[in-house]
């Protein structure tokens, strides 16, 4: 599948200096492959019409893909609510059955972690025509999207899903997007990991040692790591979830635990280096031995395996301490036990399944540094493994889901801004299409105003989309599931994607964003006055005559209160109650209770404004 309408840029690659031969449809093109051994040829646009064959050929072979289409191309990415599979969704054994489209297709991007940009894939994705054997491994949210808008625009449409559940928008953001929000160190770092991996993980065991000291004010040799810091140590019940070990203190504990490890050596086994592999760390661990650092778990709930340099281990007793951290569900060294061992590099290995302390840590500080060549939490690494190989293709627009694993971290609006603008570079269109989905509720419905970290989030998208005019608001607030954080109304979302689609890469005269907040006005009987832009066929409510959720605050936020809120045609009026009004915040919870839509109908989306005088 090719993007129809725009030029056609085949890459491969071929013994340098070699002469290849490349055709498109009746074009053809004869290029020679450079000193990196890369080509590409580029081809006038393709109009969408009958398949058409690709070919590549050199007198040392010939590559060619049949039954290529052109359409409009799809880049569909974010965490795990983009990449649950249709199969997990609702409504999922009917819509499989029925999904055979062969001018719809598919491609999933395997997961990948990469210190710098890739050129290519290792393992190759593939396109697969929509049907029950592509569709149930799919991205729902991205199916969905797709296959509304092959109606809507008949053309043959292709959709690619590149995601990764738990992942922060940082893997996600390419080196100069990293370098616009500040974060060009990261950056360095990283590359120094992939030019040396012990000095980089070297640099980014100090940089973590510095933030403890200041944080916890542990003086230089006091810290939790040193070989005989003194701390209430336990003998650990099991390898496993603490969560699991029937100790109060653990039954629901997130945050830090420190273990302990003693173990004896040869001389034989203390010399050069060794590998340390110590299971699952859940969610994030850091490892010393004697003192001295030995690397971060870089791949989230995967087993860690770290490299011992030489000198760090010595012939008798040796003490290895791993601090732990989990901030959700179950923590701990999860094993197996029968995984656990050193095994130096001249020597026998040596078991480390058991024979554990721990003790839990007397402060978890918020804001421990990640090493940035982590999966989900890294800096680049999934735009390098993941983004970075599609190359300069062009596309018809690209969807986001992604937000929950950012919640409570500064600044979400200027990365996803710069994110943008970094994957607008990569594909060579500066108004390429954003469709953000503005996060789903979750969690206990609110029942009084509160301090919400999700709903800062979704501000934060607001914010990013309302000064790009390319990108628009899929809001799905009234989708989510109190009880679970990957709601299966998947269908809804899909077509909430491909309306914003439709009004921003197909120009129907449409809302971006859908009915949101355009203004919030003082009135002169103390009341406030609320207008909207996007509404559609009017505002109306669901089971009752008053509009839920919204809030007028005074200074800070623990003056915020609800107060009544009555629609008047596409305004509501707030009712003042005679106490500091500076700013109105709606469905501004976890999970709020909202009732307001409009006649699309689609519900008016989040918001936190300021009351203009």
């Amino acid at each position: 599948m090719i993007q129809r309408d725009e030029p056609v840029t085949i890459t491969g690659s071929a013994p340098a200096g070699r002469l290849v031969t490349v055709s498109v449809g009746g074009a053809e093109r004869s290029v020679k492959a450079g000193k990196d051994g890369r080509f590409a040829a580029t081809f006038p646009p393709v109009t969408a019409g009958q398949p058409f064959d690709i070919e590549a050929r050199s007198p040392s072979g010939r590559v060619v893909s049949h039954n290529v289409l052109a359409g409009d191309v799809y880049l569909c990415s974010g965490q795990s609510n983009m990449e649950l599979e249709v199969r997990h969704a609702q409504d999922a054994m009917g819509q499989i059955s029925s999904s055979a489209d062969p001018a719809l297709r598919l491609m999933t991007i395997p997961r990948a972690v990469a210190d710098q940009p890739l050129d290519t894939f290792a393992q190759t994705p593939l396109w697969k025509a929509a049907g029950p054997d592509s569709v149930p491994d799919f991205s729902a949210a991205c199916y969905y999207m797709a296959r509304t808008l092959r109606k809507s625009a008949d053309v043959p449409i292709g959709a690619i899903a590149s995601s990764w559940g738990g992942s922060q928008i940082s893997p996600w953001m390419g080196e100069r997007a990293q370098a616009a929000v500040g974060k060009s160190a990261q950056s360095a770092l990283l590359a120094l990991h992939a030019r040396n991996a012990t000095e980089g993980e070297r640099a980014a065991s100090a940089q973590w040692e510095s933030w403890w000291r200041a944080a916890t004010g542990d003086r230089a040799g006091a810290e939790p790591w040193q070989a005989d810091a003194k701390m209430d140590w336990t003998d650990a019940p099991a390898i496993g979830a603490w969560e699991d070990w029937n100790v109060p203190r653990l039954a629901d504990y997130n945050g830090m635990v420190w273990f302990r490890r003693d173990f004896t050596l040869t001389a034989e086994q203390a010399r050069g280096e060794a590998a340390l592999s110590l299971g699952t760390l859940d969610d994030v661990g850091r490892a010393w031995i004697n003192g001295q650092p030995v690397g971060m778990g870089a791949r989230a709930w995967q087993p860690t395996t770290l490299n011992v340099p030489a000198g760090i281990l010595k012939a008798g007793r040796n003490v290895l301490i791993v601090n732990v951290f989990d901030n959700y569900a179950k923590g701990g060294l999860l094993g197996p036990a029968a995984d656990m061992a050193l095994r130096p590099a001249q020597g026998d290995a040596l078991s480390l399944g058991d024979g554990w302390a721990y003790a839990v840590a007397r402060m978890s500080p918020p804001g421990a540094p990640r090493v940035p060549w982590s999966d989900v939490t890294g800096t680049s690494t999934l735009y390098n493994g993941m983004i970075a190989p599609i190359g300069a293709i062009k596309l018809k627009g690209a969807a986001w889901y992604q937000g929950e694993s950012d919640t409570d971290i500064p600044g979400y609006a200027d990365r996803l801004t710069a994110m943008m603008a970094d994957w607008r570079r990569q594909f060579g269109q500066q108004d390429l299409s954003f469709a953000i989905v503005q996060l789903a509720g979750y969690g206990e419905p609110a029942t009084k105003p509160e301090n919400s970290g999700w709903a800062r989030l979704r501000e934060a998208q607001r914010q990013a989309v309302v000064a790009d005019k390319h990108a628009g608001l899929a809001t799905a607030i009234d989708l989510g599931d109190p009880f679970d954080i990957h709601p299966g109304e998947k269908q809804e979302l899909g077509r909430r994607l491909a309306r914003v689609m439709r009004a921003l890469a197909y120009d129907a005269p449409i809302a971006r964003a859908g009915p949101q907040a355009a203004s919030a006005v003082k009135g002169g009987d103390g009341t406030v006055i609320l207008r909207f832009s996007g509404v559609e066929g009017g505002l109306h409510l669901r089971s009752g005559g008053q509009a839920l959720g919204f809030e007028l605050c005074g200074s800070d936020d623990q003056s915020c209160r609800y107060v009544p809120a009555t629609v008047q045609g596409d305004q509501v009026i707030l009712t003042g109650d005679g106490k500091s009004a500076e700013r109105v915040r709606y469905a501004w919870a976890d999970y709020p209770v909202m009732n307001l839509y409009d006649g699309t109908p689609l519900p008016i989306g989040p918001f936190e404004m300021p009351i203009a005088r």
